[in-house]
């Protein structure tokens, strides 16, 4: 799970309030999948509760669980950069609620007003170097000596 409480805390009030207009509220029973890896990238979410797992298609085997995420975290940035595809597939792993978003609308949003923009793609920024930085570790973990696996957060 990210270090980060909620992305919405990282952004500028202005900024969050704006991004909050654009969105509803909506529930994923455990067991929905919410979007497959390689398909269009038209939404995006930020949890309110529950937990959702992150995968990836492993041919001639089911679905490898790669991250899960929880409360005030971003499902989704993909929606973010061209050409918009997911790079991974997700399953509510438990009964969610969450804050859904129009991807083009944002966008359409941060083009139109700059300071908002930054907010956006400074906050997404650090949600991606987060879960890099999650990867880099649980790589390390499973395939290097011991305490390897040490998260770049800790070493600074």
């Amino acid at each position: 799970m990210s270090t980060m409480h909620t992305i919405l805390e990282a952004m500028a009030p202005e900024a969050r309030e704006a991004l909050l207009a654009h969105s509803h509220q909506v529930t994923f029973p455990a067991g929905t999948r919410i979007f497959n890896e390689r398909r269009r990238a038209e939404k995006f979410w930020i949890i309110q509760c529950g937990t959702v797992d992150l995968d990836t298609h492993v041919p001639g085997h089911k679905n490898v669980v790669v991250d899960t995420l929880g409360y005030g975290e971003l499902l989704g940035w993909s929606w973010m950069f061209p050409p918009y595809t997911w790079h991974l597939g997700a399953t509510a792993s438990h009964d969610v609620r969450a804050l859904e978003f129009d991807a083009a609308a944002v966008r359409e949003l941060c083009n139109e007003d700059s300071a908002v923009g930054r907010s956006v793609s400074t906050a997404v920024a650090a949600v991606i170097a987060d879960r890099l930085d999650s990867a880099r570790t649980r790589l390390l973990d499973l395939f290097a000596p011991h305490g390897s696996g040490t998260p770049l957060a800790y070493a600074r």
